[in-house]
């Protein structure tokens, strides 16, 4: 393979540092985003994702839960918050958490993925409550909630720091945060976009918290709406600095804005194209996280199936129930439940080897008769 051929001479610096696994500086991720060569940042992305993971392609059993979208943060690129003209309001009892579960019990669900808008009158107890809920049906189930602006919310209404209301929470069955909430660092985009929302440093200290108390993480990336690419490269940096110094975060997920009923519905929509580019850049630059993950969702099927190509190791999970975004879409536009067997297929027809993980990347041990299944499928 003629690689000078397929990195040209723009690249090849950057491939002298992947092979000899030197850290990408910001002049580099500068120049990953801004050339035409997008099959070359693949390339260079894939060279990192199969040194790691080989053929592997992740995938988890999960539900998603959102507790309410009630939300005083009014966010400009959010669709989610109930709004005149927009979905209606409701908050869920810890008992409609319950029955929420108990929907999908024939489900070998791993992971619960807990988040909602930041409701203000809600007690410290509802968020205890709904954790206490879920473990009630899942005694043995992960529960991945609340994203760090939901955390200092919920600290001040418990009127504790962030250190013991996390305590609190991980008592009460709490057992990792999700990513979301930051956004992208930018003070710029913060002031125009979320102004009422924590900002990068509120994030961080929350983040650096939840390592203290010894909860792991998630991280995200939201591209594609008024970043420029110089603040794309600043977070992938803090991103990776604040990783150096707590070691808690497990993978970054890159979101593609979607404008549709937001206030910024004049934007144009993602296309695979950026989303392909910045999966595979978040894999170049981000040397010390172990995973990248190709959000099906957002992303689409077949998009995350070229996305195992261009860097990502992850394609989330089977999902259930997602609200935060397409949640009223025409039936079957776009599908917001992918089964086992479906997960395994889109992995298997992108050429990688399928391994279902718990929500700390463990691999899952099969059921016999699932065994059977995954021969067939």
């Amino acid at each position: 393979m003629n690689i000078e051929r397929i990195l040209g001479d723009e690249l090849m610096p950057i491939h002298e540092k992947v092979l000899a696994g030197v850290r990408l500086d910001e002049r580099d991720g500068r120049l990953l985003y801004c050339t035409p060569n997008l099959t070359g940042v693949g390339y260079l992305a894939n060279m990192v994702r199969e040194r790691v993971h080989g053929d592997k392609a992740y995938y988890v059993r999960n539900q998603h839960i959102n507790y309410t979208n009630i939300c005083n943060k009014f966010c400009k690129f959010c669709s989610f918050y109930a709004k005149k003209g927009g979905p209606a309001p409701y908050t869920l009892t810890p008992e409609q958490v319950k029955e929420r579960m108990r929907q999908y019990l024939h489900v070998p669900i791993t992971e619960v993925h807990i988040v909602g808008g930041i409701h203000p009158k809600l007690p410290f107890r509802y968020y205890l409550d709904v954790l206490h809920a879920v473990k009630e049906v899942r005694p043995n189930v992960h529960i991945k909630a609340f994203t760090a602006v939901e955390i200092v919310q919920i600290a001040e209404v418990a009127r504790m720091s962030y250190e013991d209301t996390l305590c609190a929470l991980k008592e009460a069955g709490l057992d990792s945060l999700p990513g979301g909430g930051l956004e992208i660092f930018s003070r710029r985009i913060h002031d125009e976009l979320f102004p009422r929302k924590i900002d990068g440093e509120e994030w961080s200290e929350v983040a650096r918290a939840a390592a203290r108390v010894g909860l792991t993480q998630y991280a995200t990336m939201l591209y594609g709406h008024i970043e420029t690419v110089e603040e794309r490269v600043e977070h992938l940096v803090r991103l990776r600095e604040l990783q150096d110094e707590t070691g808690h975060f497990l993978a970054l997920t890159p979101l593609s804005f979607h404008p549709e009923d937001t206030e910024l519905d004049h934007l144009p929509h993602p296309t695979g194209y950026d989303d392909l580019r910045n999966i595979a850049i978040a894999r170049l630059m981000l040397d010390n996280f172990p995973h990248i993950k190709s959000f099906w969702i957002m992303n689409t099927p077949a998009v995350t199936q070229v996305a195992l190509w261009y860097g990502a190791d992850d394609v989330d999970g089977t999902v259930h129930e997602y609200e935060i975004t397409y949640q009223d879409e025409a039936p079957g536009e776009r599908h917001q439940v992918l089964t086992r067997h479906q997960m395994i297929q889109m992995i298997r027809e992108a050429g990688r080897i399928p391994v279902e993980r718990d929500s700390h990347y463990n691999e899952v041990p099969q059921r016999p008769e699932e065994e059977r299944l995954v021969v067939l499928a």
